[in-house]
């Protein structure tokens, strides 16, 4: 039964998904993290789950070159080889604790595989998934995600905010006060735009103009 329970997860979808694609791509694919590679991305995901001391230049800038040093080194033995390792997390992380995958990977994976996907940027010949893609858990999952750390990826802005669900209509306040920027849209859409990303499609922000400019030119990130 654990298998398919694992399978079943949006975390283990989006991770093998995002194997999947980093095989038909190559390693050269460009990525929306800036300066990264699809075996970049895939690197950085397998040292966060497998190397943890290493991991700590991704939250600790002093460590990063500890970080980068790691992620060339998991890559010694081929890009395939290292896709094929991050798609099946293993018992030696605490990622492959089902429990532990759903609340630490589910928003990770679902942005990182949209990182490769849409890596050609805002103006790239990509689409959103259809809406089939998602089951109605995922999204309910993803928004309540927003609700806990979208707070801190708009503080920067230093102004209100207010998020929508376009399907549902459902509104949660990210920083409170009057007049806030109010930002709807698809829930994977509202999930990469408060993670940072501008390769977004049907979102709307409407709001007084200089709330609006203070958003989309702070550095956000979830």
């Amino acid at each position: 039964m654990l298998g398919p329970l694992l399978d079943s997860s949006l975390a283990r979808r989006e991770r093998h998904a995002l194997c999947d694609l980093a095989m038909a791509v190559g390693p050269e694919a460009p990525t929306l993290c800036e300066g990264w590679t699809s075996a970049d991305l895939v690197a950085h995901l397998y040292v966060r789950e497998h190397r943890p001391l290493a991991a700590l230049g991704l939250v600790a800038p002093p460590l990063a070159g500890r970080t980068e040093q790691a992620m060339r080194a998991v890559l010694h033995d081929g890009y395939a080889a290292l896709c094929a390792r991050l798609r099946d997390p293993g018992r030696l992380t605490p990622f492959g604790v089902p429990a532990v995958e759903r609340a630490a990977n589910s928003l990770e994976y679902v942005v990182h595989h949209e990182d490769l996907r849409r890596g050609e940027g805002p103006g790239g010949s990509w689409e959103p998934r259809p809406d089939d893609t998602w089951r109605p858990a995922d999204l309910d999952l993803l928004w309540r995600q927003v609700g806990l750390v979208g707070r801190g990826a708009v503080r920067p802005a230093g102004v209100p905010v207010r998020v929508v669900r376009s399907d549902t209509g459902a509104a949660r306040t990210l920083r409170a006060g009057e007049d806030p920027v109010v930002v709807t849209g698809p829930v994977v859409e509202l999930v990469l735009l408060l993670s940072g990303r501008d390769a977004v499609r049907g979102v709307e922000l409407t709001g007084p103009d200089e709330a609006v400019a203070a958003f989309e030119g702070a550095t956000r990130g979830m």
